[in-house]
């Protein structure tokens, strides 16, 4: 059986690591595995007084990473004095690239690496989970892993802004799931599992300080043998944070001062052009149609105005599979996301209608009876927001397992 090696970044994690970690350790029924955990911070904290207590609660995690006994650990220390990131390459996307080359550097080709964040909680049969998914399907080179934020029952404002960011995050998924987006996937560096040789083909991952994880992914769904699904799910914990410049902490921060423009809850009349691109493959494969006859794919030629990308595209395939293949190398997940954001300025669409709309659309005969269009989200019970995440969440799963087993 391949070896399971686990990378984990932590800047600044001197309580939810020992947590974490004691997760692994209790993992059931699952032959020995590697932890890699790099502590991590720009070389600048230690200079700067309102960081430096950053400094040394990394110091102090080193010194308990190093007397932790219950694991096998491989500790990267990029935070003490002289050893942190340059200002120029700095945050968790390095962290990931150095953790996943010390891990390609220990690795055979057929070995997994499991992604998880230093604040994230998995059940005892993960890895089990994990290894078996591999196992039992050699094609598969990579799995976006399926995710449930535990909720603080100390801090409603919290909790309240973390489900209204899964509830943007569901949305989108569901939305693409459902017209068969080969890019249907939600990337969080804490969900990810990978085969060591693809990683190793793919280049590792770009250090980018905030979406490096999307990144990755994207880049699996191009290589084909991507999984969004697997048995056990993670539990990543939802929490305020100013560390990168967007995702999931910079989204509750703002959301809790009930700002969402940049995560909206999209119509599901956003992504139909898509579906309709989709639809016309082979008419465009065949030359048969003009990109004006469809907003998605006028939006991919726009920034094509001196040549004809499809045609350019025809020239080059040899049948219509490599031509599909090509098309959805061009019309990516960040060319539909910037497609859809596009289109929701155009015809904006108040959040609770939205969602009430396309939870009509498609759980008709789940959409909870006291869910309303006119009601804001702030107005209902936690509780009520808690309910539809839940709905969102089984949903998707349901259409990650139809995506898995296509």
């Amino acid at each position: 059986m391949a070896t399971l090696r686990v990378a984990i970044p932590a800047m600044d994690e001197e309580k939810s690591l020992p947590v974490t970690l004691d997760a692994l350790a209790h993992q059931d029924n699952f032959p020995p595995f590697e932890v890699y955990v790099c502590v991590n911070q720009p070389d600048s904290y230690w200079s700067n007084p309102d960081r430096l207590p950053i400094c040394h609660r990394n110091q102090r995690t080193l010194a308990f990473l190093r007397n932790y006994d219950f694991l096998t650990l491989h500790v990267i220390d990029r935070s003490s004095p002289g050893c942190g990131w340059p200002e120029k390459k700095k945050g968790v996307g390095f962290a990931r690239k150095v953790l996943f080359q010390q891990i390609l550097d220990d690795s055979d080709a057929e070995d997994i690496i499991v992604s998880l964040d230093a604040d994230t909680y998995v059940k005892p049969g993960y890895l089990r989970a994990i290894a078996d998914n591999f196992a039992h399907n050699p094609s598969l080179n990579a799995v976006a892993v399926p995710y449930y934020h535990p909720l603080d029952p100390d801090d409603e404002v919290q909790g309240r802004a973390m489900l209204r960011y899964e509830l943007y995050m569901r949305n989108y998924a569901i939305n693409l799931l459902k017209i068969n987006s080969p890019y249907g996937f939600t990337a969080l560096g804490s969900a990810v599992a990978m085969r060591a040789r693809a990683l190793h083909k793919i280049g590792n991952i770009t250090p980018l300080q905030s979406g490096e994880d999307f990144y990755l992914v994207q880049k699996f769904c191009k290589m084909g043998g991507l999984s969004l699904f697997n048995t056990e799910c993670v539990y990543p914990a939802g929490r305020y944070s100013d560390r990168v410049p967007f995702g999931t902490g910079p989204a509750m921060q703002r959301g809790a001062e009930g700002i969402w423009d940049s995560y909206p809850i999209y119509s599901h009349r956003c992504f139909e052009p898509i579906q309709e691109a989709y639809h016309s493959l082979q008419a465009l494969y065949k030359n048969r149609i003009s990109v004006t006859d469809n907003e998605f794919l006028a939006f991919l030629q726009k920034d094509n105005d001196k040549t004809d990308i499809w045609m350019d595209i025809r020239r080059n395939v040899a049948d219509f599979d490599h031509f599909v293949k090509a098309f959805h190398q061009k019309a990516d997940g960040l060319r539909i996301l910037q497609f859809v954001r596009t289109k929701h300025r155009q015809q904006p669409i108040d959040e609770v209608i939205a969602l009430y709309e396309n939870m009509q659309c498609w759980l008709p005969e789940t959409c909870p009876s006291w869910f309303s269009k006119t009601r804001p989200f702030a107005d209902y019970p936690i509780v009520q927001v808690d309910e539809l995440r839940r709905l969102l969440f089984e949903a998707e799963n349901e259409l990650r397992k139809e995506y898995y087993s296509a």
